[in-house]
């Protein structure tokens, strides 16, 4: 038996630009938008969904997503991503596939969740809870688990020559209802770079489009039966998703592109509605379970040659 990660248990089909070399602007630099037409993003918004949490599209290409079924859905317990999906070029499905052969052993293989390590994106997607800061310059991304967030420039082009980072440069504008981010450079000379808990690599080339918009319960509920028919519900969670609530939901279509793993551009979405329990702090501290989680050849966690006192 092995332990499991702690963080577990936990339309408008448009969307992408063409590929961008790294630095290129490619997000429209919009004129600032009236304060009575930017949408309001403001409070908690939960995704209680198991495993990456990336929902399948009704159509077109697929994220990887989980080759093994529990109860009818994506195992959770797991993490065996699906290495024939034919978006992955060759070299990118043995990645996917060799992660899968850590998992089928008993182990689980190392990703940024159980190895407190920062997420990137689109992996921090998989987190349960979020909240916007909309600020007149930028937006604020605050993600439940580990105190990670992300900034977005609004009205912005990326500079001339982007300077990798760990969740990329991503610039922003406001369409409409919509908010559009456009995220290029994020690091990859970094332990466990991924896309998703399956292990899907990516290189300098990534290329991530976010769109975020309001939709009434009926227009979402598409996205909330597309997450729990692939993934289950994740149901010991303060960010449940309060199923009483009828108000506005939150969801995110976005698009993938990257030519060095990917044979095409792919999307999907991730549905958030309002949690029923309250936002309550999450640590994640590096080096407490690394025996439980993978091989010891493959600690990755940082260490000193000397105490600290």
């Amino acid at each position: 038996m092995r332990r499991r990660r702690g963080f577990l248990v936990s339309l408008s089909l448009a969307a992408a630009a063409a590929t961008p070399v790294l630095g290129q602007t490619v997000a429209p630099i919009a004129e600032s938008a009236s304060a009575a037409s930017i949408p309001d993003f403001s409070g908690i918004w939960a995704h209680p969904s198991a495993e990456s949490g990336f929902e399948p599209l009704p159509a077109g290409p697929r994220p990887v997503t989980g080759l093994l079924r529990r109860n009818g859905v994506s195992d959770a317990y797991q993490y065996v991503g699906d290495y024939t999906n034919p978006i992955l070029k060759p070299e990118a499905a043995q990645v996917v596939k060799k992660h899968g052969e850590i998992e089928r052993s008993g182990l689980a293989h190392p990703t940024p969740s159980n190895h407190c390590w920062p997420s990137g994106v689109p992996y921090i997607f998989f987190q349960l809870g979020m909240q916007m800061l909309q600020l007149p310059d930028k937006i604020t991304f605050l993600y439940l688990r580990d105190h990670e967030f992300r900034d977005v420039r609004l009205n912005r082009p990326h500079p001339p020559d982007v300077t990798p980072s760990w969740y990329g440069d991503s610039v922003g504008f406001y369409d409409g209802d919509t908010l559009v981010i456009d995220t290029v450079g994020v690091k990859t000379d970094r332990p466990l770079a991924m896309l998703d808990m399956y292990g899907t690599p990516y290189t300098r080339a990534l290329h991530i489009v976010e769109r975020y918009r309001l939709l009434d319960y009926e227009a979402a509920r598409e996205g909330l039966e597309r997450d729990a028919k692939e993934y289950g519900v994740v149901s010991n969670t303060s960010m449940q998703r309060d199923p009483a609530y009828r108000g506005k939901y939150l969801q995110l279509l976005f698009t993938v592109e990257d030519p060095g793993v990917f044979t095409t551009k792919w999307s999907a979405t991730i549905t958030y509605g309002r949690p029923s329990g309250a936002w309550v702090e999450d640590v994640c501290a590096e080096g407490t379970a690394n025996s439980h989680y993978a091989p010891r050849e493959m600690d990755v966690f940082p260490t000193a040659n000397k105490p600290d006192f």
